[in-house]
């Protein structure tokens, strides 16, 4: 069978991950470093900044009112400059590995100014739910102590609908537009209709002027769940391989979701909990200069036990992820029933978006999502072996 990657593929592939290894191991623990030097030693400065900002500020009597008191413009101001802080230290190695890197091995299209600009559209859209995550949770944690149930209840139906509304997110950053009437749009819908998944519209994104990475997704829920094909995807496969893609994908959808979504309304459940005891503790043990609960100046160590929270459940879910992944694979296999065309995709994938046959198994075990790309072909030939 033919190998994988050729040798002199091989060693770009892994000369393009190798920087991205040490970025991420120094990362998992600088990062962590750094929340705990903003919580100990930045929040007490920061917020006396923000306090001088808006020195005079016309503060609305309503937003005063629910609020419970005037600190709320403080509190925006703080949470948005502590975000503004966080990305511009983080601004050096994200352009690095985001632009320059990915220009240097041929993966980006794209000039500097769109890139530029989808970061500057992603830092707006940050900002601002920054600034609307300090007024709506240290907020209403001032007018209720029950808070963390009523906004665990609300977030997790939140998470749930938000999901609906995944088909237009990606349009603030890509132009998507309906895949052309013809033979490979007829076999999608006919491959849906097998699988049993009903679904609005196949969009075509057109991401080739940024990046030559081939992608297939599905958006949505219900009445807005939408399949979606990159522009590189359909440039780079044949019509079978693009099918076999989309089974891959609907094998997500298929998958029984129940007790994930209870797992995830528990956890935000539970870390709310805990955001409330950091609360209370700050207030009797006048950390950051803090006098009564929830104080928008204990932001920063609530950061800090949310990585570290995720970062202990990361081996478990990224196991999970893997396994579903594995799944939908030999889901994509019974559904298509094309096992070379499957795995021909899988090879280009492979090759196009350089992906590591062989990444380091500490970095699989802090939460890969996906198989290593030679674990899931080995997985094929298992199948093809057994019959």
């Amino acid at each position: 069978m033919q190998p994988l990657f050729t040798p002199d593929q091989l060693a770009e592939v892994q000369a393009y991950h190798s920087a991205r290894y040490v970025a991420i191991a120094v990362e998992t623990v600088s990062g962590l470093l750094m929340l705990a030097l903003l919580a100990r030693f930045g929040s007490r400065p920061l917020y006396r900044f923000s306090e001088r900002l808006v020195l005079g500020l016309r503060r609305p009597a309503l937003l005063d009112r629910m609020w419970r008191g005037p600190g709320w413009a403080e509190a925006v101001v703080f949470a948005a400059l502590l975000f503004v802080v966080v990305t511009v230290l983080y601004l050096p190695v994200n352009t690095y590995f985001g632009y320059v890197r990915e220009h240097q091995f041929g993966q980006s299209t794209e000039s500097l100014g769109s890139y530029a600009f989808d970061e500057l559209k992603q830092f707006a859209l940050t900002f601002v739910a920054m600034a609307a995550l300090a007024f709506g949770l240290f907020g209403l944690a001032r007018r209720l102590t029950t808070w963390w149930l009523v906004m665990g209840i609300v977030g997790s139906t939140l998470m749930l609908l938000a999901s609906a509304a995944d088909p237009y997110r990606a349009r603030v950053y890509v132009d998507q537009e309906p895949l052309s009437d013809g033979e490979l749009r007829e076999r999608i819908s006919a491959l849906m209709a097998r699988a049993q998944i009903d679904f609005r519209d196949v969009l075509v994104e057109k991401t080739r002027k940024k990046s030559v990475n081939v992608q297939a997704y599905f958006a949505g829920q219900g009445p807005t769940r939408t399949i979606v094909l990159n522009d590189a995807l359909l440039a780079a496969m044949k019509d079978d391989e693009v099918l076999g893609a989309v089974a891959h994908e609907a094998g997500h959808v298929r998958e029984s979701r129940w007790w994930g979504r209870l797992g995830s309304a528990l956890a935000l459940l539970g870390f709310l909990g805990v955001v409330e005891l950091i609360f209370r503790a700050s207030a009797r043990r006048r950390w950051f200069g803090v006098t009564e609960r929830a104080d928008v100046r204990t932001l920063p160590l609530v950061f800090l036990v949310f990585e570290l929270a995720t970062s202990a459940v990361a081996p478990l879910s990224g196991w999970q992820s893997r396994q579903r992944e594995l799944a939908a694979d030999q889901y994509a296999l019974r559904l298509t029933g094309d096992l070379d065309a499957f795995r021909s995709m899988l090879v280009k994938v492979a090759r196009i978006n350089k992906l590591d046959p062989a990444p380091p198994r500490w970095l699989v075990w802090k939460g890969l999502s996906h198989p290593p790309i030679q674990e899931r072909l080995d997985a094929l030939n298992q199948k093809a072996e057994g019959g």
